[in-house]
């Protein structure tokens, strides 16, 4: 993860540049880990996982069916709502798809060929039948990058100053992290259709849909971690930014993440989508157990 004291480095003409992928140079076979790290095992689910996801679609089916029936007119109005939050769903996925084709740099062979052959590499790993699509969008400095689909379509979205992590500052296993991290929400379902449209309902209920969301992240660094695990000492870019991020200690914040305790600490942990980093640290540190909802 070494970069130069600026931490910038050239890039020459559409080539994002990190240089060659580690090893022989080409996309080989990687090592799948499970949870305890242990080398050879499948890629597994945060152990929340499904369980919640049954629990959210067994009430919003109960829901549909015995409110209308039943329940107020207040009530019957909101099974109403979340019909059509279907619709909504629908409509924005769509929307999001359409804006990336006509806005993003496309992810190609030919542009950005080393990201594209990390997107062939993740999805060869994961087991997945078609290579997503990637673009890399203008980030105006936020760090963010997703995944998503519309129909059979499955991309994955990178902001430029994201991207610029693993070409302009160096760090190819960083953001073959992230990489795998999102391919993994892909590969794990969570940009299908109804998990998108089940995430939306259960996000009215801030703990409950919160708890959700956390349980997919780890869930997509469990595919991140199997991809590249040196490569998850990379999220500290998302704790100082893309140039101070390689001097951030990750085992100190990893530790922390015992003893940040306190009321507050748990509830602003309870209402984030994501975990919160110094949890979200000490999974990756710690592969004997899933990362921590809560506690």
């Amino acid at each position: 993860m070494a970069t130069t004291d600026d931490g910038a480095r050239p890039i020459t003409n559409t080539s994002w540049d990190p240089g060659p992928l580690p090893g022989t140079g080409g996309a080989g076979p990687v090592r799948r880990r499970t949870e305890g790290g242990l080398p050879g095992g499948p890629i597994v689910k945060h152990t929340w996982e499904m369980p919640l996801v049954w629990v959210f679609t067994a009430v919003v089916i109960a829901a549909s069916v015995t409110v209308p029936v039943y329940g107020p007119p207040q009530l019957t109005a909101v099974a109403g709502l979340v019909l059509l939050a279907g619709v909504g769903v629908f409509l924005s996925r769509g929307m999001l798809y359409a804006q990336q084709r006509l806005s993003g740099v496309r992810i190609t062979p030919e542009q950005f060929p080393e990201a594209h052959a990390m997107l062939v590499e993740a999805a060869k790993a994961y087991g997945l039948r078609k290579v997503p699509e990637g673009f890399v969008v203008l980030g105006n400095g936020v760090l963010n990058a997703f995944a998503s689909g519309h129909g059979q379509r499955r991309f994955v979205v990178f902001n430029s100053d994201l991207f610029e992590v693993g070409g302009r500052l160096r760090d190819p296993e960083g953001f073959r992290f992230v990489l795998g991290h999102e391919v993994g929400h892909i590969a794990a379902g969570h940009t299908s259709y109804l998990r998108m449209l089940l995430s939306s309902i259960s996000s009215v209920l801030p703990v409950a849909g919160a708890t959700l969301s956390r349980a997919q992240e780890y869930t997509a660094d469990n595919h991140g971690y199997s991809l590249t695990p040196d490569g998850s000492r990379g999220t500290t870019v998302l704790a100082a930014g893309r140039y101070l991020y390689p001097r951030v200690d990750f085992d100190a914040m990893a530790d922390r993440g015992a003893t940040e305790r306190g009321f507050f600490a748990f509830v602003a942990n309870a209402v984030s989508s994501h975990p919160v980093l110094v949890k979200r640290f000490a999974a990756l540190r710690d592969r004997s157990r899933p990362g921590r909802l809560f506690r």
